[in-house]
């Protein structure tokens, strides 16, 4: 077999290939044995027709396209193996000759990853914001504590802000009471604007078997849109006590004996809280300055696949499991479909690009990936999934995934790389250590995960 490269463009590439007949003879073969198990010939037992009576009587040509078929995925991998190539997704094949005995040539379009200069990159700065808990930020920690222990007990007297209801809905739209605008037995906490708009001040004040009517805009259903007569029944009124914030509620509330201590623990928890964020802000900000630093060409095809990808997850996935189509999810975004074109295009050029120069530092910096730090990302991806350790690692392997979650991680490697050569100061001018953030991974899966798949390659056989 011959092989020729012609580099198109910096990112796609025409393999030109010539192969012998002789070396066809192995998937000829294998063509006239499937066929023999396809056909009945009267007068010959099912698989032990003649080849020269199959040609005969099911065409020579029909014999070739099925041993042209299962051979070119091999002489097609051969040339590649043998130009050296890092393809991408699938060839674009066209057969320019065949003749019967003598010789089978095809071209092969295919994209490739670009060739890459990763500059130094340890000039890198970047500011993120200071690690500050204040008091205002630890009162608002435990006075959500101190609301998940609320009480509850009916009163009778007008409804209050913050009180909680059970009311009875009845919606009208011209007068006519709608099939889904009737709900009953539904519970409100007052000010809480989780129903509908108007609908505070139509309860406020109201006692227990009262009722008040006021007109609002509906936000789903069969009428969404439209303006409505609400009908509200107020069946029961309970105030909601709050527990007093005293050493009583620490013990109650936590695992601690005084409240101070309570509190100690919460500004300790919000530090931490504040220094992952500050940890994820510096790996995106260094991310950023390191797509900037690195000229990345872009296989035109690879993109077209990633931004199609993308789109089809979001309607098919996310937005139909919301009930949601297209139109209405860029209404409620209040974007045209040009602008969410154009942020599809850049998030997937992005992702891409994130992928293609990530992996080039984990060459070049040769990092591998041990088992334990595959586990660890393993039992992150099947936490976020919903689904057990073990259902994703079988879902993993079944669906040969297991490259791309290598890759996940080796890019997660790659980047702490470049965060810890790189400068981050906080907002206060301070340099910031992150030496003991575990989790650089996850930035990077957040930013080129959905392209993994596209830019790992197809293992789908290139077919004449």
């Amino acid at each position: 077999m011959k092989s020729a490269v012609e580099t198109l463009n910096p990112t796609r590439v025409r393999l030109t290939v010539e192969v012998p007949f002789e070396e066809l003879k192995p998937s000829l073969d294998a063509a006239y044995k499937k066929i023999n198990q396809q056909v009945t010939v009267k007068g010959f037992r099912q698989g032990k027709i003649p080849a020269r009576v199959i040609d005969q009587r099911f065409g020579r040509g029909a014999v070739l396209e099925e041993a042209v078929n299962d051979a070119l995925p091999k002489f097609y991998t051969e040339a590649v193996n043998e130009g050296e190539l890092n393809v991408l997704g699938q060839p674009e094949v066209d057969i320019t000759e065949l003749k019967d005995g003598e010789l089978l040539a095809f071209t092969a379009e295919v994209d490739i990853r670009p060739a890459l200069e990763i500059p130094d990159y340890s000039g890198i700065e970047v500011e993120v914001d200071a690690v500050e808990v204040s008091d205002e930020d630890i009162d608002k920690s435990v006075e959500q504590l101190r609301e998940r222990f609320a009480t509850t007990s009916p009163v009778e007297r007008g409804a209050q802000d913050g009180d909680v209801l059970t009311l009875n809905l009845e919606a009208k739209v011209d007068g006519e009471v709608l099939e889904d605008g009737v709900a009953q037995g539904v519970t409100y906490t007052v000010g809480s604007g989780e129903l509908l708009d108007g609908i505070d001040e139509a309860v406020t004040g109201v006692e227990a078997g009262g009722s008040a009517t006021f007109t609002s805009e509906l936000k789903g259903g069969s009428a969404e849109g439209k303006e409505s007569e609400v009908t509200v029944e107020v069946t029961e009124v309970k105030s909601r006590e709050l527990p007093a914030l005293d050493d009583d509620f620490a013990q109650l509330a936590s695992e601690f004996d005084t409240l101070e201590e309570l509190r100690a623990d919460s500004r300790k928890r919000l530090e931490q809280m504040k220094k992952y964020d500050q940890a994820t802000q510096a790996q995106e900000k260094v991310l950023d300055e390191l797509l900037k630093l690195v000229e990345v060409p872009m296989p035109e095809k690879l993109l077209e696949d990633e931004i199609q990808t993308r789109k089809h997850n979001l309607v098919n996935h996310q937005l139909g499991q919301m009930g949601l189509d297209l139109a209405k999810y860029l209404e409620i975004q209040g974007k045209s479909e040009e602008e969410f074109d154009a942020e599809t295009k850049e998030q997937a050029e992005k992702g891409i690009k994130t992928q293609f120069i990530l992996d080039e530092l984990v060459n070049k910096e040769k990092l591998n990936v041990s088992q334990e730090e595959l586990t660890e990302h393993l039992m992150r991806r099947a936490q976020s999934s919903g689904m057990s350790p073990d259902q994703f690692a079988q879902a993993v392997v079944e669906g040969g995934q297991v490259p791309m979650l290598v890759g996940e991680v080796a890019r997660g490697k790659a980047l702490a790389v470049v965060v810890e050569a790189a400068t981050v100061k906080d907002s206060n001018g301070e340099v910031i250590d992150l030496d003991d953030e575990d989790e650089t991974a996850e930035t990077v899966e957040a930013a080129d995960a959905d392209a993994a798949a596209e830019t790992e390659g197809s293992d789908e056989k290139p077919e004449a």
